[in-house]
């Protein structure tokens, strides 16, 4: 989708309107983009501030909680969030019976650094009906670590709500480096990814749109969407597929092949390991 910067109920009719036609279609994992609700390009802290609502408190996740109880689904959707005086770039995790808990980005990208916090709620992994959900956003996806313990924690996919941007360099005949980069790690962590960007151009910033869905394989079964089109990319996925595919073979396992041995278990993170 296109958000506006500054057009919050614009942009939230927006997305119920997306979220009720993927329903309609079938849908019962719903991915938005990154701060899908207020936009992205801030021109100052108070204009971020002014956009910004407590999670899950707010109009915004109320009226996403109403839409994923009337459809049992369930929703994570990118979210401007304030707690206090603070502000961060999060991901509002709802399902059929209401916000589950919130994930906020942990590493900033360029200027977010003059609007938000760093995360500091860590990598959690979700326990719903449809299997085990973590969520990272946008620039996250480039630290391996990110999947990493979001796969030691158990999970069966990982949710991007993101804002990509062009990378330099970038061939044209190429997939989108973040798309490369969700194939490598879905496939490297044996997960599903399922990562949602935004189009168009907001105070000349450029978005790239081309959503993707990968399998475990790290090979793609849903996109990647238009780099300029608003529209929905669907994928049809069984999450416990993700664990049954971890063999690789009878020698090797990718999780438990780690030489922890010679680096920490979690990579000196405080979450518990999951399953392998």
């Amino acid at each position: 989708m296109e958000p506006v910067v500054g057009e919050k109920q614009r942009n939230v009719q927006r997305s119920l309107e997306f979220i009720e036609r993927a329903a309609a279609n079938g849908a019962q994992l719903v991915v938005l983009p990154e701060l899908c609700n207020s936009g992205y390009v801030f021109n100052s802290r108070d204009e971020a501030f002014a956009l910004a609502e407590e999670v899950p408190a707010g109009p915004t996740c109320r009226s996403w909680e109403e839409v994923a109880h009337e459809h049992g689904l369930h929703i994570i959707a990118g979210i401007n969030e304030r707690e206090g005086r603070s502000l961060y770039n999060a991901a509002a995790v709802i399902g059929p019976s209401g916000h589950l808990g919130t994930f906020r980005k942990v590493h900033l990208w360029d200027e977010e650094n003059l609007f938000f916090e760093p995360g500091n709620l860590g990598f959690t992994v979700f326990q719903t009906p449809l299997g085990r959900i973590g969520t990272l956003i946008c620039y996250d996806a480039w630290f391996p670590e990110s999947f990493r313990l979001c796969a030691l924690q158990g999970a069966d996919i990982v949710c991007i709500p993101t804002n990509w941007v062009p990378i330099p360099g970038q061939a044209q005949d190429r997939e989108a480096m973040a798309n490369i980069l969700c194939m490598a790690a879905a496939h490297s962590n044996s997960l599903f990814v399922a990562a949602a960007d935004r189009i168009g151009v907001e105070r000349d910033q450029p978005f790239i749109g081309q959503s993707v869905i990968v399998s475990y394989t790290g090979w793609p079964i849903g996109g990647s969407a238009s780099p300029d089109r608003e529209e929905i990319i669907y994928a049809e996925a069984n999450l416990a597929d993700a664990r049954r595919g971890r063999n690789w073979n009878a020698f090797n396992q990718v999780l438990r092949d780690r030489r922890t041995d010679l680096y920490g278990e979690m990579l000196g993170a405080k979450a518990s390991p999951g399953w392998y």
